[in-house]
Formats: C-alpha cells, structure tokens, sequence
C-alpha cells in the first residue's frame, strides 16, 4: 500500500482540521478507498498511487485557498472536490477590492476615499506618508498592505516600529523588563496583526522574524532589505531619529509612514522630525503623501464629534 504525507505548513491544524476534525471526516466522505489519518500538523493518507495523486492534489488546492482567505468550510471543501480546476472555486469580491482576508475570512479592505487613494500611492511609491487624525485607519490600512505583499511573496518580512515616546506618562515606572515596558507602545499593531494572520502563525512569524516589532531605537545602524517598513506614531520622533530611519531604507523596501501632527507628544521647543519630513520631502519624486482627514475616521460616530470639539477649542487659542 503506498503512502503520502502532506505537512501543514504555517497552517494552524485546528483550523485547517475543522472542529472535532469535521474536515477531515468530509475528506474521508469523497475519498472512500483511502485510509485518512490526521495527527499533529500531518495528515497521512494510504491507497492506491493513482487515488494519492488526485488527493495530493486537491489538498494543494485546498491549503492555497486556507493561505489566501485564512478559512475553509464545508461548502469550500465541496467545491474544491468537485471542481473540474483551481479557477473554478476562486470566489471574487464583488463588494470591493479586499487588501487581505483576516482570521476567519473577514475582508479587509479600503473603506473611504482616502484610504483607497493610500492604497494606491503604494503601489506607486516605494515611501509613503499617511496623515491624519485617529482612527482614520492609517496604521490598520498599512499593516493590510504589509500582510498582503508577504502573502503575495514581494517582500521576506514585515518591521513595524514607532517611538517609545510617553502620552503623559512615564515609561521608567512600568513593571517588567524593556520588551515587557515596551510592548504596551506596540500594542496598536499587535491588534491589527492579530486581525489579519492567525494566533499559531502569527506567534510563529514574530518568533522566527518574518514579523519584526520594535521601538525606533532598535532600528539604528540597519539596513532594511526586502522588507515593508511601517513607522508608526511618526509624529513623536525627533529631526535625528526620522532622519536615522529614511535612511535605513533598503533593495526592495516599501516604507510607509503614519502620523498625527494634532498629538505630539514631544518636549515642548522639540521639533516633530515628521513636520520637517512632510516638508524637506514634498517634491521629491517616489515619496508619496496622503492626507486623511475627519471623513475618513471609522472608529465609534463619537470620535468623529470629539476630535472636531477638541479642534475648536485648539484654534481659538
């Protein structure tokens, strides 16, 4: 009798397995004359060389539609296993072009005007600064692009990075050692990620380096090779430090830069090193810069009313 073994790989088995391994037992359903065992992150199937063939082959189908959409149910199996070839059960999103498809297959996409236009001046430059006020998905859209242009095979990694600058309050004082001092900074694309890539993958990207978190210091003396580079906060780093990070800028990078000019949380008489950016670098050609606005805030409708309010105020000073 003849063997096949096909590993999962960076596929969470319990969610390629399906619950109580419900997927599996469907497998079993179509493919009657082998024998079906499913163990670990390895599935291992006994037959006919013939019937491993077909199998082996709507397998690699199937585990291409989990990587692409980070979900299967029984109606995807079904139609990969009936279908005469891969294009047939490629599904099309007719309600927008998505950026990526999350955890549990929830579509990420561009939700307003500029947005879409931040998605599009990535395609076209390899640096890009978002700006705008919070909660207009600049961070949220620009770590989609990350994710999709590492599934996508255009970059080996993703480096999301932003200033260890304190919001009113004072880092030293927090518990634990530096990662542990530091992480709640990173705690925005933390949550983004964790929309977009599994926990077990995920977990395992950050582990082996594919995904790189860090404060901006960490940054110093890199070069950024093959990589899409995301500053974050860019509105709290210095005229040196922004400096520091354009030029780690690598072969083969995508750099996107976010911020909020509204929340700086510098020294006073401390000039943002992303105002003096914005500036220095409007009319260099490959840098892009787009600017969102109130319209673009997706967050709860308040947000929208409390930053305006807090506008008002701020001008009549």
């Amino acid at each position: 009798m003849n063997e096949l073994i096909i590993e999962l790989e960076e596929i969470a088995p319990k969610d390629f397995f399906g619950a109580q391994n419900a997927n599996i037992e469907l497998l079993k359903k179509y493919f009657p004359k082998l024998k079906i065992v499913a163990r670990g992150n390895k599935i291992k199937v006994y037959g006919d060389e013939d019937l491993l063939e077909e199998f082996d082959r709507r397998m690699t189908m199937l585990m291409t539609h989990f990587t692409k959409y980070n979900k299967i149910d029984e109606n995807v199996i079904e139609r990969v296993l009936t279908s005469q070839s891969s294009d047939d059960f490629t599904t099309s999103d007719k309600s927008g072009e998505v950026i990526v498809h999350g955890v549990g297959g929830k579509l990420i996409k561009a939700q307003t005007v500029n947005q879409r236009r931040l998605v599009e001046s990535m395609r076209q430059n390899d640096m890009v600064f978002a700006i705008g006020p919070a909660g207009t998905g600049k961070t949220y859209t620009g770590v989609a692009l990350a994710v999709q242009a590492l599934k996508n095979k255009e970059v080996k990694r993703i480096i999301l990075t932003r200033p260890a600058v304190e919001a009113g309050e004072n880092l030293g004082f927090l518990p634990g050692d530096l990662k542990e001092k530091l992480d709640p900074y990173m705690q925005p694309l933390y949550d983004a990620l964790r929309d977009m890539i599994p926990a077990e993958k995920l977990a395992m990207f950050i582990e082996n380096g594919t995904i790189q978190i860090a404060p901006l210091a960490f940054m110093r003396g890199r070069t950024l090779d093959n990589a899409f580079v995301i500053l974050d906060e860019g509105q709290n780093t210095t005229h040196n430090q922004m400096k520091m990070f354009l030029t780690r800028m690598g072969k083969n990078a995508k750099f996107l830069l976010t911020g909020d000019p509204g929340q700086i949380d510098l020294p006073r008489r401390t000039i943002s090193g992303l105002k003096e950016a914005l500036l220095i670098l409007k009319n260099v050609e490959g840098v892009g810069m787009i600017f969102l606005d109130d319209k673009d805030v997706i967050r709860h409708k308040l947000v929208k009313k409390v930053i305006e309010a807090y506008r008002s105020i701020e001008n009549r000073e």
